[in-house]
C-alpha cells in the first residue's frame, strides 16, 4: 500500500465531518474492538490460571503415573522388586511406594477425618513435591531409625483438629482390635513435625503424611503398599510410560496417568475455555458491524471526494484500499487499547489477588490470572481479521463509484 493511500485514509478519519454521528460511531467501534480484545484476554488468563494452578497443585500431591491394584485386595506385595524395573523405563525420574487409608485425627479439643499417607521419608529418601516447602516445621525428625511416629498435616486439617507445630495428636485407625464387645479402634500417638499448604482446600483439609513403616503400623498391614507413584521428566509422556509400565507390572496391576485421574476436571476446563472464546468473540462481531456502519456512512459522505480522486487519476484498487485501511486502523487502535488494558488488568488482579473465592467450593482461595503472549497474538489477529471482513463491502462499493455520475450535479 502506497503512502498516498495511508495519508488519505488517516485524513478521512481525522477530518471534521458534517455528520457528527460518524465520529461517534467510529469511537464506539474502537471501544467495541478494545472491549472484545480485553475481555478475551482476561477470559483466557483466568482459564489458563485455573488450569495451571490446579494442575501444578494436583501434580505436587499425585503422581504422573500411578501403579494400582486392578482389583483392590491386600496391597502390592512385591513392590520392592517392581521399583527397580519401573525406574528403568525411559522418562521415569523416580518410583516411590505409598500406602494410604482413611483415619480419624484427634487433637486436644477437636477431631477431623483424614487420609493418612505413608511414603519413604528421611534417611536420604526423595522428598515429595508437596513437602518440599513446608509452611512450618521440617522433615528432620524422620531421620531417626525405626518406626517414627511423626506426621505432617495440611494447614486446614491442623486448624480443624486444633493442633500446632510440635503438638501431640492422636491418630485413630479403623483397623482396630477384635474384643468381646466388638472391634475397638486402635489409637496411636503422633507428634506434628510439620504443616504444609498446597493451595488446594481438598488437599490441605484432608491429607496427612507420615513414614511408610508408621502408616503400615497404623493401618495394621505387613510390608505392602497400595500404590507406586512414578514421576516423569515430562508430564505429557505419561500415556506412553503407562503403556510400557503395564508390560512390567503384570496383569494384577494397572497403570493410570494423571490425565486419567483428573479427566473430568481437565475436560471441564477445556469446555470452559471453548465457551469463553465463543461467547466473548461475539463482542468482536458487534465491533465489526460498527466498523461496517462507519465505512458505509463514510462512503456515502465522501461520494464526491472519491469521484474527484478518481477523476484525478486514482485507480479503483487504490480507492478500495483506502477504505480497507480505515477499517484496519480502527481495528488496530482498538487492539492496542484492548491488549494494554487486558494484560494490565491480568497483572494487577493476579498480583493483589482481588477476586476472592470460597476455597471449600472452588478449591482455590482466589481467582488466578495467567497471561500468555501467544494469546495476545491470535486474539489481535482475530480482531484484525473481523475488522478486515467488515471493510470488504464498503470498500468495494466505493471503488465502483462512477466519477461522471457523482459530479454531474456538482
Amino acid at each position: 500500500m502506497s503512502l498516498f493511500e495511508w495519508l488519505v485514509a488517516i485524513r478521512y478519519l481525522r477530518a471534521k465531518r458534517k455528520q457528527a454521528v460518524i465520529s461517534v460511531i467510529t469511537v464506539i467501534s474502537i471501544l467495541g474492538v478494545a472491549a472484545g480484545v480485553c475481555a478475551l484476554i482476561i477470559a483466557l488468563a483466568i482459564n489458563n490460571g485455573f488450569q495451571s494452578t490446579l494442575q501444578a497443585s494436583l501434580l505436587s500431591a499425585t503422581a504422573h503415573v500411578t501403579i494400582l491394584e486392578r482389583e483392590p485386595s491386600y496391597g502390592i506385595q512385591n513392590w520392592e522388586q517392581l521399583i527397580p524395573k519401573l525406574k528403568r523405563i525411559p522418562h521415569v525420574v523416580s518410583a516411590t511406594p505409598g500406602l494410604y487409608g482413611q483415619v480419624a485425627l484427634k487433637g486436644p479439643l477437636a477431631g477431623a477425618g483424614a487420609v493418612l499417607k505413608g511414603v519413604p521419608l528421611g534417611n536420604g529418601a526423595p522428598v515429595p513435591d508437596m513437602l518440599r516447602h513446608l509452611k512450618s516445621g521440617s522433615l528432620d525428625a524422620f531421620n531417626k531409625p525405626g518406626v517414627v511416629y511423626e506426621v505432617v498435616l495440611g494447614s486446614d486439617l491442623a486448624q480443624q483438629a486444633g493442633v500446632m507445630l510440635h503438638s501431640p495428636v492422636t491418630i485413630i485407625s479403623y483397623q482396630g482390635e477384635l474384643t468381646p464387645v466388638g472391634i475397638v479402634p486402635s489409637m496411636y500417638q503422633f507428634r506434628v513435625a510439620g504443616i504444609f499448604q498446597s493451595g488446594l482446600y481438598g488437599l490441605d483439609s484432608q491429607w496427612a503424611f507420615t513414614s511408610l513403616p508408621a502408616a503400615q503400623r497404623v493401618l495394621d498391614l505387613n510390608d505392602v503398599v497400595n500404590t507406586i507413584e512414578l514421576r516423569l521428566n515430562d508430564i505429557f509422556d505419561a500415556p506412553q510410560v503407562a503403556r510400557e509400565a503395564e508390560t512390567v507390572i503384570g496383569p494384577n496391576l494397572v497403570a493410570r496417568t494423571w490425565m486419567d485421574e483428573n479427566r473430568s476436571l481437565l475436560n471441564a476446563l477445556k469446555l470452559e475455555k471453548t465457551v469463553s472464546v465463543i461467547t466473548v468473540s461475539l463482542i468482536e462481531l458487534v465491533a465489526a458491524l460498527n466498523i461496517l456502519v462507519v465505512l458505509v456512512m463514510l462512503v456515502m459522505e465522501k461520494h464526491r471526494d472519491v469521484a474527484i480522486l478518481m477523476s484525478m487519476g486514482a485507480r479503483r484498487a487504490q480507492i478500495q484500499r483506502i477504505f480497507v485501511l480505515q477499517g484496519l486502523i480502527i481495528g488496530g487502535i482498538g487492539c492496542v487499547i484492548g491488549l494494554a488494558a487486558g494484560y494490565s488488568i491480568d497483572a494487577l488482579f493476579n498480583h493483589y489477588r482481588w477476586l476472592k473465592l470460597d476455597e471449600q467450593i472452588y478449591a482455590l482461595s482466589y481467582v488466578p490470572f495467567q497471561s500468555h503472549w501467544t494469546d495476545g497474538v491470535w486474539v489481535a489477529a482475530l480482531a484484525l481479521f473481523t475488522s478486515f471482513i467488515a471493510t470488504l463491502h464498503p470498500s468495494r462499493t466505493a471503488s465502483r463509484i462512477a466519477p461522471a455520475e457523482a459530479l454531474r450535479y456538482e
